[in-house]
């Protein structure tokens, strides 16, 4: 998908970083980075804490399309395959509708399972581990009938997490690290810690995020040793702007070093046409969810750290922003404006 790159508009690059420069002088963001690039070109500023680009990040759910990924490495290999209902590979995973949910619903939020287990904070609380979050969601009920809407779905990634464990007989943090991550030179990028101690990565502002995650004052808020190790398939991978970028460009201008350059161009390509929201497997392809001056072939994924990452084949525009905010409270401020200001730089 290389593009023949226009020049990219310094104002708009430079009012980016003003914005967010100003949210930082307010103390309202600790720590961010930002990454542009196209082509050959690259732009880009860290702030507050961030005092590098290697600056490490937690990525909550830009976790989703890589551990997407390291699946449809295995349906490359036909070890599994996206009709394939999830009961095969979890049998007991089986009952009513169930029976009809398939590897596909899993990535394209089509399953009917819900975003978080209703028991989740409790599981939270006592440091489960992800098999007995995968015992919650084998019993949950479903929201609805499965391939009949989209409604995003954390628990459906966590499954397709335990099916390449299943089918590999390996940890799925060890995998992604073979399979995807370092293929693509991604050296800085792992699900879970990846032997980091947390002072070396860049403190979410927990006093901030929901409820859901935890405040400052218990032990399995975003900060903890157990949720930053715990390696959710859905949330719990770290990184840094550039190698995100890798990733990005993976499937901007696919070459078959982790997946098929087909497979590359099915993940960012709506599978769900037609439903209530426009979906590829493991990445969001919603016209207007990124830029505003995006192409309609724009694919990337927020995350709720206060994370985004997205790129426009048309433009050939990749952009990475990574802070410390929660994008409960920095989407609308920050994150949609910083990747509105980006992809105008390309218009």
């Amino acid at each position: 998908m290389n593009v023949a790159a226009k020049e990219l508009k310094r104002d708009k690059l430079d009012s980016a970083v003003a914005l967010i420069s100003k949210s930082v002088d307010a103390s309202q963001v600790g720590a961010a980075a930002l990454e542009v690039r196209q082509g050959s070109f690259v732009f880009e500023r860290c702030f507050g804490k961030a005092k590098t680009q290697d600056s490490v990040f937690l990525l909550a759910s830009i976790t989703k399309p890589m551990t997407a990924t390291g699946l449809m490495v295995l349906v490359d290999r036909k070890a599994v395959a996206l009709a394939d209902p999830v009961r095969k590979f979890i049998p007991e995973f089986s009952g009513g509708d169930r029976d009809g949910i398939t590897v596909r619903h899993l990535l394209t939020h089509t399953s009917g399972l819900p975003d978080q287990l209703p028991e989740n904070v409790e599981l939270r609380k006592r440091h489960a581990g992800l098999k007995d979050f995968v015992a919650g969601t084998c019993k949950t009920p479903l929201l609805f009938k499965p391939g009949s809407k989209v409604s995003y779905q954390s628990m459906g990634l966590l499954l397709a997490q335990e099916i390449a464990e299943r089918v590999t007989k390996r940890p799925f943090r060890d995998f992604l690290r073979d399979e995807v991550f370092r293929p693509l030179s991604m050296t800085k990028t792992s699900l879970g810690l990846g032997g980091r101690k947390i002072p070396e990565t860049m403190p979410s502002q927990v006093d901030n995020a929901p409820a859901l995650y935890g405040t400052k004052e218990n032990d399995w808020n975003w900060n903890s040793q157990y949720w930053r190790d715990l390696g959710a398939p859905w949330g719990g991978a770290h990184s840094t702007t550039a190698d995100i970028h890798k990733f990005l460009n993976c499937f901007l201008n696919p070459d078959g070093r982790v997946v098929q350059a087909a497979t590359a161009r099915q993940m960012i390509t709506n599978q769900t046409p037609g439903m209530n929201e426009a979906w590829g497997l493991g990445w969001s392809v919603q016209p207007g969810n990124f830029g505003k001056a995006c192409s309609t072939r724009t694919f990337g994924h927020y995350g709720a750290t206060g994370t985004v990452a997205w790129a426009d084949p048309a433009s050939g525009v990749r952009c990475v922003l990574l802070t410390t905010k929660p994008a409960d409270g920095a989407r609308a401020h920050l994150l949609g404006p910083v990747s509105d200001l980006v992809s105008e730089a390309a218009s």
